[in-house]
C-alpha cells in the first residue's frame, strides 16, 4: 500500500476545491442543509426559507461545475492550441534554421561575387589605363617599321663594313708587298755598296804566254 504524504493530500484538496472557491465546504454544507430541511415539517416558517437558500446552493454549485467544465473544456482547448502553437513554433524555428543555413551559402556567395566585381572593377581600370586597340595597332605598325628600317640599316651597315674589311685586307697586303719591295731594294743597295768599296782582285799571266816568251830568242 502507498504511503500517503502531505503534499499527496494537499494537492487531493486543492483539485477537490477547483480554483480555491471552497467547493468541498459549499457542498458540505449544502448537505448539512439539505438533512436539516428533510427533518423540517412543511408548516415550519424556515422551511420555505431554507429550501429557496438549498436552490441558491444548488445553483451555485451547478455555475461552479459548469464553470469548472468550461475552464476544462477551455484549458483543454488551450492545450491544443498550445500543442498547434509549440509545432507551429518547431517548424518555423526549423525553417529559420534553414533560413539561416541558406543565407549563409548566400553570403558566402556574394562574398565571393563582391570580390569577383572588385577585380573586374580593378583589372576594368587597368585596361581604361592602357591605350584602345586602334591606337595600340598604330603603335605596333609604327614599331614595326621602325624595325624595318633597322633591319635594312643593319645590312647597310653589314655590308659596308665586310667592304671595309675587304679594303682593309688589301691595304695590308699592299703594304706587306710594299715592304717586301723596299727590303729588297734596301738590299740591292747594300750589296752594290760593298761591291764598290771592295778592292778589284789583280789579273793572272796566262801560262801559255810566259812559255812561248821563254822560246823566243
Amino acid at each position: 500500500m502507498a504511503v500517503v504524504t502531505d503534499d499527496d493530500i494537499i494537492r487531493r484538496r486543492l483539485l477537490i476545491d477547483g480554483e480555491g472557491g471552497n467547493d468541498d465546504k459549499r457542498l458540505n454544507n449544502l448537505l448539512k442543509t439539505f438533512i436539516q430541511w428533510s427533518h423540517s415539517k412543511e408548516d415550519d416558517e424556515g422551511t420555505q426559507a431554507m429550501y429557496q437558500r438549498m436552490q441558491a446552493m444548488l445553483a451555485q454549485c451547478e455555475y461552479t461545475v459548469e464553470k469548472s467544465i468550461n475552464t476544462f473544456e477551455m484549458n483543454k482547448q488551450e492545450q491544443i492550441n498550445y500543442g498547434k502553437l509549440k509545432k507551429e513554433i518547431e517548424n518555423k524555428i526549423e525553417e529559420a534554421s534553414e533560413a539561416i543555413v541558406e543565407s549563409k551559402v548566400e553570403l558566402q556567395q556574394a562574398k565571393l561575387i563582391r570580390k569577383n566585381r572588385q577585380e573586374y572593377d580593378n583589372l576594368a581600370k587597368i585596361i581604361q589605363q592602357q591605350p584602345d586597340r586602334q591606337e595600340t595597332t598604330r603603335q605596333l605598325e609604327a614599331l614595326d617599321n621602325e624595325l624595318s628600317t633597322l633591319a635594312l640599316t643593319k645590312q647597310q651597315l653589314e655590308e659596308k663594313l665586310d667592304l671595309r674589311r675587304k679594303q682593309f685586307m688589301v691595304l695590308i697586303r699592299s703594304i706587306h708587298e710594299l715592304q717586301r719591295i723596299v727590303e729588297g731594294d734596301e738590299q740591292s743597295e747594300e750589296q752594290t755598296k760593298e761591291m764598290e768599296t771592295s778592292p778589284s782582285p789583280t789579273p793572272l799571266s796566262n801560262p801559255q804566254d810566259s812559255q812561248s816568251s821563254q822560246e823566243k830568242p
